[in-house]
């Protein structure tokens, strides 16, 4: 036993030499214990982070508190100080994002300080794009400017018709002049319910009377501004115009002689012989007379005679409407007179009258002007001229009569004329579209029939 416990003791000495210099060994590094390995797994790489790029996120995330130092080995403690991507390959993570640092609180051109600094608080830089309260002028405008005009519609439209209504109370009512004058008045059958008036507009109202001798009937035609219209009521201000009736009697064909007469003042009296064509072709102005009562100097005579003038301005009517005193007072509403047996329209033989019609609360002012009416149907009715102004008179119609036919036949030639050139041109039109084959042909065919034209004709006698 004594020599076995030496080799024994021998063989222990050599085996704890063994152990305590692989102890000694694997301290170095790269050759440390597998839970030296655990920890560095756990401490320095996560598996996961090599699998898959972090992940960025608009916040921060707070680091897990440190542990102690002393807990720690020392290799674990330098390990800790790398961040994970020192570990990482470039060639074999490509594509992992680069995580930035977060903007420092003083940092300009970062968006939060960017937002801070233009916050209304910070007074020295203005808001680019300010809120302004916005503005309904022009709808205010327009709304005001239909609101007018529907009220001035509602207050025209009804003073026209006062006006219209007052001139027929006071002229066509009952015991009224055209009441006492005409069997007929208004529209329809002359019952009690017949309209006087007939509107054809807001500015136009029409009456017609009929049932006296020596004429056909009377038309009587209102016409008013345009008080409806805003803006015509406006213009009116600038260029006044004013109210007017005209009346149209339509005489019968044995009941007005050889008559062209007209009155009117000096300037309305120039542009009527200018204009209008019976006056033109056998009327002139005439100068007043010094041995006789005549119209007032603002007023002018137009006249085919002397005679006829004379005739038809009587003494009662110089001294009711057209003297110089009557017609300051009474005579201030007329526009013009005018007889004609040679008018241009429908009617031959008419007698018109057009005055200024007065407001409506002063419509009797034109009683006297109004009362002309009848007084010359009767006077034209009963008038006859002389037989020295009769033949003058007939001579010049039929200058007239054989000037209208020459002029006539000017006309039928000159349509003639025209309407051959047409047809001319159109034949043109049609030869420029034929082909040259058809227009050899036809012209072929034109010089046959010239040659057949040209030769002599030939009688042949029979024998016996």
């Amino acid at each position: 036993m004594s020599m076995e416990n030496p080799n024994l003791l021998s063989m222990l000495c050599i085996l704890s030499l063994f152990f305590a210099f692989v102890l000694s060994d694997s301290h170095f590094e790269g050759f440390d214990a597998d839970a030296d390995d655990d920890d560095f797994e756990d401490t320095s790489i996560d598996p996961t982070s090599l699998r898959s790029p972090p992940s960025q996120s608009l916040t921060t995330p707070t680091p897990d508190p440190d542990p102690p130092a002393s807990d720690l080995p020392k290799s674990a403690l330098t390990t800790t100080t790398t961040t994970t991507f020192d570990f990482w390959d470039d060639d074999e993570f490509e594509g992992i994002p680069i995580e930035h640092p977060p903007p420092s609180a003083a940092d300009p051109k970062s968006p939060d300080n960017s937002s801070d600094s233009a916050s209304p608080q910070n007074p020295q830089i203005p808001n680019p794009n300010p809120k302004t309260p916005r503005s309904f002028t022009v709808e205010i405008l327009c709304g005001s400017f239909l609101i007018m005009f529907a009220i001035n519609y509602f207050t025209g439209k009804r003073e026209n018709e006062n006006i219209a209504l007052s001139w027929a109370a006071q002229f066509a009512a009952k015991d009224s002049i055209f009441e006492k004058n005409f069997s007929l008045l208004g529209i329809g059958d002359g019952g009690d319910d017949t309209p006087l008036l007939l509107k054809e507009g807001q500015t136009t109202f029409k009456f017609y009377a009929s049932g006296r001798r020596y004429c056909q009937g009377l038309l009587a035609t209102l016409e008013l501004k345009s008080r409806h219209d805003l803006i015509a009521r406006i213009y009116n201000m600038i260029v006044p115009t004013r109210d007017e009736i005209s009346f149209e009697v339509y005489m019968n064909d044995d009941a007005m002689d050889h008559v062209v007469f007209a009155l009117a003042k000096k300037k309305a009296a120039k542009a009527m012989h200018k204009d209008v064509r019976d006056l033109q072709r056998f009327a002139n102005v005439l100068s007043p007379p010094t041995s006789k009562k005549w119209v007032a100097d603002d007023l002018a005579v137009i006249s085919e005679s002397k005679e006829v003038a004379a005739d038809l301005i009587t003494d009662a009517v110089i001294d009711q409407v057209f003297g110089d005193k009557a017609f300051e007072k009474f005579g201030k509403g007329l526009i013009s007179l005018h007889f004609s047996d040679q008018h241009s329209g429908m009617h031959k033989k008419v007698l018109l009258f057009k005055f200024v019609l007065p407001s409506a609360k002063n419509m009797a002012d034109m009683t006297r002007l109004v009362a002309l009416v009848p007084y010359y149907i009767d006077l034209i009715g009963k008038y006859k001229l002389s037989s020295q102004a009769r033949s003058k008179t007939e001579t010049a119609r039929q200058k007239v009569a054989q000037e209208a036919q020459k002029e006539l036949r000017n006309a039928q030639q000159e349509a003639m004329q025209r309407r051959k050139a047409e047809r001319k041109k159109m034949m043109e039109e049609a030869e420029a579209k034929l082909s040259a084959e058809a227009i050899r042909k036809k012209e072929a065919k034109e010089r046959a029939r010239q040659m057949k034209k040209a030769m002599p004709r030939m009688k042949m006698a029979r024998g016996a």
